[in-house]
């Protein structure tokens, strides 16, 4: 009888009970964007604005330069911000500076009583292009590590493991082959090219914060330097106590996680999978899936060491993780870290920030396409670097903006529209001279920088051949030297 009863029980359940859905489970929701906060108000985060032009510690800063600076029109102030104007506006010509000077938009710059709009009486840019030049190059470094650092005084950045994170990674840039520039930048050549080469190419190094997008530090350099070389020479500068850096397979060398420790600070570095093996053999153990352990990178024979450090063996751990994502190939990572904690660092969660690499190549294609940079018009080296580092402060001035603007809204920053914020901006400097900027017009253009949002993108892109439609213009291709051709040009015109 008791049976009978069940056997009814199961089978009205079994009815009732609502069939299993067979359709794919929706995917799951990604983890929401941090935030950014602000200890300071709009009025407050507007005077810390004014701020980022460092005024009171320039003087210092030329005291270290042996050249001697004496009063001119364009003084070491209005030369600086002059530099970082012309790469905020999409006009980047001496005359565009030169007709804002005379419209007195640095007068608020100038010393007292000298204003430079009165001192302007010729149309002629060389006063403004000397300027340019005497201005050493070290003051443009510290004027970029000076933006970063009030970056992160004004914001509370999002730490990973207790530590703030740094994105490490490399790029170049084009320049024509003017004056010393192929003596410093020498042409590329590829190698399957049978022309003689013209453009000549820099190499860049560039640490950029996870959290706000900013340049934190830039190293310059030729194509005969490596990337590895460059990197290391711009962290032994610094202290970098308190942050963690992550770098691409180009960056898991000995060299760079030695040039790390040695700056205090903690490395995430992706390896090849033969140096991971060669890692993981040094220490007894065998490279597969799985494996977190704790090892010891000895350099080898043919790992290099930064100039100036002792080739010390670094502590670290070795992380292998199969990736697995529905609708993209499986990956096996390999990542070596300084952060020897497997309990509060653990493999998963290295993975995932790992994973937020990328962000540094799309912050490259702001800096390169959005600023210009990518290409750079100079007539010598020392110009050359020079306006790369001028570029990477207007940079930061427009990051530091829009974390200003993500932090009073709520925001996340990477929603924000670079190219708008970049806008909105230069508007904002235009209409507004110094003496009258508002904090209600300060707090007008946050408010519409946070609503300055990129689009969200329903359907996947396709991939796309990375191959440049080629465009037909009337004048022949010039292959070789201009000078040459010139001597060929004049040699026909003879002969006609």
């Amino acid at each position: 009888m008791y049976a009978y009863n069940s056997i009814c029980i199961l089978n009205i359940l079994q009815k009732n009970t609502p069939k299993p859905d067979r359709r794919p489970s929706p995917k799951p929701a990604p983890p929401p964007l941090p935030l950014l906060r602000s200890r300071f108000s709009s009025q407050q985060l507007l005077r810390r604005f004014h701020q980022l032009l460092p005024a009171p510690l320039l003087a210092g800063w030329l005291a270290l330069s042996p050249r001697t600076f004496y009063a001119r029109a364009f003084t070491p102030l209005v030369t600086l911000w002059y530099m970082i104007f012309q790469r905020l506006s999409n006009n980047h010509r001496l005359s565009h500076v030169q007709e804002d000077a005379r419209e007195g938009g640095a007068d608020r710059l100038s010393p007292p009583g000298k204003k430079l709009s009165a001192q302007i009486t010729s149309e002629s840019t060389s006063a403004y292009s000397d300027a340019r030049q005497r201005l050493p190059l070290l003051v443009w470094l510290r004027t970029l590590w000076h933006t970063a650092q009030q970056i992160g005084q004004s914001f509370e950045l999002p730490l990973w493991f207790g530590l703030k994170v740094a994105l490490l990674d490399g790029s170049t840039y084009r320049l024509r082959p003017f004056g010393d520039i192929p003596e410093h930048f020498p042409p590329h050549r590829p190698g399957n090219c049978k022309r003689p080469p013209y453009w000549c190419v820099a190499r860049v190094v560039g640490l950029l914060c996870l959290a706000t997008g900013a340049v934190l530090d830039s190293a310059i350099g030729s194509l005969k330097a490596s990337e590895q070389a460059l990197s290391a020479g711009m962290l032994k500068v610094r202290s970098w106590d308190g942050w963690l850096m992550l770098g691409d397979r180009n960056f898991g060398v000995f060299s760079v996680a030695c040039a790390i420790v040695a700056a205090q600070g903690h490395a995430l570095l992706r390896l090849t999978q033969q140096r991971a093996d060669r890692l993981a053999s040094s220490c007894g153990l065998k490279l597969k899936p799985g494996l977190d352990a704790r090892v010891t990178w000895t350099p080898s024979r043919y790992d290099q060491c930064p100039e100036g450090l002792a080739p010390v063996p670094v502590q670290g751990r070795l992380v292998v993780v199969r990736v697995q994502r529905p609708g993209f190939r499986s990956l096996t990572l390999y990542l070596f870290t300084t952060l020897l904690d497997e309990l509060n660092c653990p493999a998963q969660e290295l993975v995932r920030l790992y994973a937020q690499r990328w962000n540094i190549e799309v912050c490259f294609r702001y800096i390169k396409a959005q600023m210009d940079l990518g290409f750079l018009e100079c007539y010598s080296a020392d110009m050359a670097r020079k306006e790369w580092l001028a570029g990477l402060i207007a940079y930061n001035l427009i990051r530091w903006t829009m974390a200003s603007a993500a932090a009073q809204a709520q925001v996340a920053l990477p929603l924000l529209s670079f190219s708008r914020a970049r806008e909105l901006l230069l508007g904002w400097l235009a209409r507004s001279p110094l003496h009258r900027r508002s904090t209600r017009s300060w707090k007008r253009l946050l408010t519409r920088i946070s609503k300055a949002r990129l689009p969200k993108r329903r359907k996947r892109r396709p991939s796309e051949p990375r191959a440049v439609r080629p465009f037909r213009k009337d004048h022949a291709t010039l292959n070789g030297s201009r000078e040459l051709a010139r001597k060929k040009l004049a040699q026909a015109h003879a002969k006609s």
